[in-house]
């Protein structure tokens, strides 16, 4: 058996239905739409969470939590993270999102204490955490809020 004499086996394969294309194909006249009604029409139709006029579901249900529309989301950063870098090395969100080790910029670094350094860096962050800064200092590097 080659490859240019398989065949489909019987069945496998529906045509698609002609919809709008004569009598004869029983799709004709109203094309499957039906007889009236608003789905019946050219750009009939109801818009996305339309219950027929009664009241929808997204607004009988209540709104929850507060959203502060001031308030600020920061790339998160821990100190046992920045051990990849050289002893020297000036540690910023630029440099950090080259690395890899923060996601999307947001609206500033905060730079956390968890685990150990023991390189010598300067970091340079909007905001650090109390045990972030000692840990920074202790391994000889320094903490700079921008």
């Amino acid at each position: 058996m080659r490859i240019h004499e398989l065949k489909k086996p019987e069945g496998s394969t529906k045509a698609p239905k002609r919809i709008g294309r004569g009598q004869g194909t029983g799709q004709g006249t109203t094309a499957g739409r039906g007889m009236n009604g608003q789905n019946s029409r050219s750009g009939g139709g109801v818009r996305l969470g339309f219950e027929g006029g009664q009241m929808p579901l997204y607004r009988r249900l209540p709104k929850r939590g507060f959203n502060n529309k001031w308030g600020k989301e920061y790339a998160e950063v821990n100190v046992k993270d920045l051990n990849r870098f050289e002893d020297g090395t000036e540690v910023d969100l630029g440099v950090l999102l080259a690395a890899g080790l923060v996601g999307k910029q947001l609206d500033g670094l905060k730079v956390l204490g968890n685990g150990e350094l023991s390189k010598k860096l300067t970091v340079k962050a909007e905001k650090f955490s109390k045990s972030a800064v000692e840990k920074i200092e202790k391994a000889g590097g320094k903490a700079e809020v921008i």
